[in-house]
């Protein structure tokens, strides 16, 4: 190619510096060891896949009955010494028995004196001879012909019995706790024991209210007349009650 002229005035532009070689640093002196001890603990399968195993060969294919336990081989006689027989006979052992017995007479003389079998009661109810037994369906009278039918079991008579006791026990605890609780019945000396009482403790009250001042200008006097007035209004009615009535009951608290 033709070199292109170059204008007048123009300059080649200055030379760039280059950068500085990067050093390679710190180097250990350890690090071929330490590079030798990671490959040499590395797993096999870690990287590079599964591990190369040898193919099985066609010839060792899977047999029949190659998986069931197999029984320990026969002890042989060792050094001279015989093995002890075992104690459990074979199966092909029949024990001889000897009996003088006759089972044929026996059991034909059993026939001949033994009570015969009675018949089964049967109940047929279609026309094409569907038949039932009799007596556990229900229609044959077995219950009513039995000694004890009607009569009462021994538990129900023993637990009638406590139930009545029990009614009994009852009864004469609410008629204790009655009396316990019944109004007694004043006497006519009590009862004028009681009304004079009454009204001596009636007089007493009207004396006391009697000498009060007739000016009641403090709170205190207000409430004295106040109390007196009520006793005696409460003791007239109580002497009031008492004189009406000839009978007077006081409750037992």
């Amino acid at each position: 190619m033709a070199t292109q002229s170059v204008p007048e005035g123009a300059c080649e532009p200055p030379p760039q510096p280059k950068p500085p070689a990067k050093s390679d640093g710190y180097l250990s002196k350890l690090r071929e060891l330490v590079k030798h001890e990671a490959d040499k603990n590395k797993s096999q399968c870690k990287t590079m896949g599964p591990a190369k195993v040898a193919v099985p060969s066609p010839n060792d294919f899977l047999q029949k009955r190659s998986k069931e336990p197999k029984l320990a081989p026969k002890k042989k006689e060792e050094d001279g010494k015989k093995l002890l027989p075992l104690s459990v006979p074979p199966r092909t052992y029949h024990p001889v028995t000897r009996t003088k017995k006759n089972f044929i007479s026996k059991n034909a003389l059993a026939v001949m004196t033994g009570e015969p079998k009675k018949p089964r009661h049967f109940c047929v109810d279609t026309r094409q001879g569907d038949k039932y037994l009799l007596e556990p369906s229900g229609l044959f009278p077995k219950y009513i012909n039995k000694k004890n039918y009607g009569v009462l079991p021994k538990y129900v008579i023993q637990r009638n019995e406590e139930m009545k006791r029990e009614e009994e026990e009852y009864q004469a605890n609410v008629l204790e706790q009655l009396k316990k609780k019944a109004m007694k019945v004043l006497s006519e000396e009590e009862r004028t024991d009681i009304l004079k009482a009454l009204k001596n403790n009636w007089e007493e009250i009207n004396r006391a209210y009697q000498g009060l001042p007739i000016v009641t200008d403090t709170r205190y006097k207000q409430m004295h007349k106040e109390e007196l007035e009520l006793k005696l209004k409460q003791l007239e009615h109580d002497i009031a009650a008492i004189e009406k009535h000839k009978c007077v009951y006081i409750a037992n608290m």
